[in-house]
């Protein structure tokens, strides 16, 4: 994955890499575990931090996340976001901070806008106390200098529901009732000091067992390993590891859009706006922030994910499905007891690649085509995508769809927004597509390279793609046999 913190990803990909090895030797002892730190960072000099041992009991931390634990073992949560406190101690307490810019003037602007008596005078410039500082921001505005900054710490600027907080020790702290496990905190802390519970010690765990593994690629699947690497490929690359097979999860985009178009219909008729059910942080946004949206208005459809894993354990009773993509939220969603028979297993593309190596597996490029969903199902990774594919739907029916108004939001800030509009009975549109990731699933936080290498591979890739309708490829299964209902009835 090409990102802004390649080096703190390559240490948490490698932690897994050697847990997995543990995992496949059936090695994974508390001696062998304990030993583990020490082999990375033998010392007795740092690599990355103050000192080794901080860089052990950091590694301690990730290997716990690994094994789909909380980093520390006093803690426990059912969170899939989680924060390394050992990582979390680099950053500056204060908001505001007085620079060497500040020239220690005599009128002190800066002191006499501050009504909590969080300024004094030090020996070369002001001083800001954090513990008194409530962050009005009057000091950085009267200024003369611009000398004072506000200094919005990454994590919290990422999220976009003002989930994270401090501790008195600046420590990043999650508050899980805002949460939507959207995972944007992660990537963007340069430290390294939040991350996400991992399954990879399961999969393998059910694979040694001899059980019948299914992998779901998401439909932002393709593009992320270049164009060479096709569906085929990644199929060939997954049953060497073991896996039975691959069903690519823009089939359930097919699905998702043939059963949410039905409800888009009934809505029209009752004057009812409707929110899109397909991305998990957008649903635990209304579940969470938007309570009344979550009951009344946001669809009843599962996710494409929910509905292959559905589709699969009809077809192969006793199978294990595995939802492979670039979004965390989907962990928290298969573990909803909300809604019944979604995936077993969720990991990452960085998860995938660290399960491959270590079994030194790789990507082969391949002309080879599998096609199990339409291009319309394909799309449901990008923004307008789902909608695009209801809307489709419903003119395959032989309905018109001149008349309906959309509003595609990409983004948490946008998702909020929209959200709040609909709350307050001002959202003029009939419905609301949301995807809390910018650009859609495609953007998500765990994508493998860029955006726009990603767009122009999945370009190439799509175009190859045949042009069967969405109704007509669903005439293939068995769409009568099991719910696509979020409550499985």
């Amino acid at each position: 994955m090409v990102t802004n913190d390649v080096g703190i990803v390559q240490l948490k990909h490698r932690i897994m890499e050697e847990v997995c090895r543990l995992a496949w030797d059936n090695a994974l002892t508390r001696e062998n575990l304990d030993a583990l730190p020490f082999r990375l960072f033998p010392g007795p000099g740092a690599s990355y931090r103050c000192c080794v041992y901080k860089e052990r009991e950091i590694v301690r931390g990730r290997i716990r996340l690994a094994m789909a634990l909380c980093p520390t073992p006093e803690h426990e949560s059912d969170n899939i976001v989680q924060v390394i406190q050992p990582a979390c101690d680099d950053c500056p307490i204060s908001a505001y901070s007085v620079t060497d810019n500040c020239r220690f003037c005599m009128g002190k602007a800066c002191l006499n806008s501050c009504k909590f008596g969080a300024i004094s005078p030090g020996d070369n410039r002001m001083h800001i106390d954090p513990a008194k500082c409530k962050e009005c921001g009057k000091c950085a505005e009267n200024c003369p200098y611009g000398a004072i900054v506000h200094l919005e710490r990454p994590c919290k600027k990422a999220c976009p529901v003002g989930a994270i907080t401090y501790d008195e020790y600046g420590l990043c702290m999650i508050d899980e009732s805002k949460c939507v496990q959207c995972g944007q905190c992660i990537h963007s802390c340069p430290f390294g000091a939040i991350g996400s519970k991992t399954y990879l010690v399961g999969i393998i765990q059910e694979l040694l067992a001899g059980k019948e593994v299914i992998a779901m690629c998401a439909p932002a699947t393709e593009g992320q390993f270049g164009e060479e690497v096709t569906m085929a490929s990644i199929r060939e690359g997954l049953r060497k590891l073991g896996f039975s097979d691959l069903v690519e999860v823009g089939l359930g985009g097919d699905m998702v859009a043939a059963e949410e178009s039905l409800e888009w219909t009934q809505a029209r008729k009752e004057g009812r706006k409707m929110t899109t059910s397909c991305c998990p942080a957008f649903i635990n946004m209304e579940r969470k922030l938007f309570p009344q949206i979550y009951e009344n208005n946001k669809s009843e459809t599962v996710s494409p994910m929910c509905a292959v894993s559905r589709y699969l354990k009809h077809t192969h009773p006793g199978c294990v499905t595995v939802f492979i993509g670039p979004c965390i939220a989907k962990k928290a969603e298969a573990a909803d007891p909300e809604i019944p028979d979604n995936a077993d297993y969720v990991i990452t593309y960085g998860e995938l690649r660290a399960l491959m190596r270590s079994k030194s597996v790789t990507f082969e490029a391949s002309e080879a085509t599998c096609q199990q969903a339409s291009v319309w199902g394909k799309r449901f990774a990008g923004s307008g995508g789902v909608a695009a594919a209801v809307l489709e739907c419903m003119q395959e029916r032989g309905e018109n769809t001149d008349d309906i108004t959309l509003l595609k939001c990409a983004g948490g800030m946008e998702c909020r927004k929209a959200l709040a509009l609909l709350n307050a009975g001002r959202l003029e549109e009939d419905f609301v597509e949301g995807m809390v990731c910018t650009g859609g699933c495609v953007g998500g936080p765990s994508k493998h390279k860029t955006e726009v290498e990603i767009t122009k591979a999945r370009t190439a890739l799509l175009e190859k793609a045949d042009k069967r309708k969405i109704l007509e490829n669903l005439e293939n299964y068995p769409m009568e046999a099991f719910s696509l209902r979020r409550d499985g009835k």
